[in-house]
């Protein structure tokens, strides 16, 4: 996406899905008994959209730059909340999970449009 394609409304979805990725890093950490605050789950989502969006930019779309994405993404995750690779690993694929459920669940709530 280029600044010309830079919509109000792609900055609203992207806002909204920072917002929901926030809370959903809150519960997860939370639940794995990692008791931060809901600034620093902010700024693991943020953290995680710079690393996504830098491994795309670099690599383009595809399995490969998803995979390395992840990977950084769970070295950052890591060293943020100060966890081993497995806790580290396992609040990602929690993260994942119910980012997916909302994924699809959320776009369907407000039904058709």
């Amino acid at each position: 996406m280029t600044v010309e394609n830079l919509s109000a409304t792609s900055i609203i979805i992207f806002l909204i899905g920072l917002l929901v990725s926030t809370l959903v890093i809150y519960v997860v950490t939370l639940f794995m008994r990692q008791r931060r605050s809901m600034k620093l789950a902010l700024f693991t989502a943020i953290i995680g959209s710079i690393v996504y969006g830098i491994t795309y930019v670099l690599l383009g779309n595809g399995f490969l730059s998803a995979v390395l994405g992840g990977i950084a993404w769970l070295l950052a995750l890591k060293a943020i909340y100060h966890m081993g690779w497995l806790k580290a690993l396992i609040v990602a694929v929690g993260i994942w999970i119910i980012t997916t459920v909302i994924g699809v669940l959320l776009p369907t709530a407000i039904g058709p449009v």
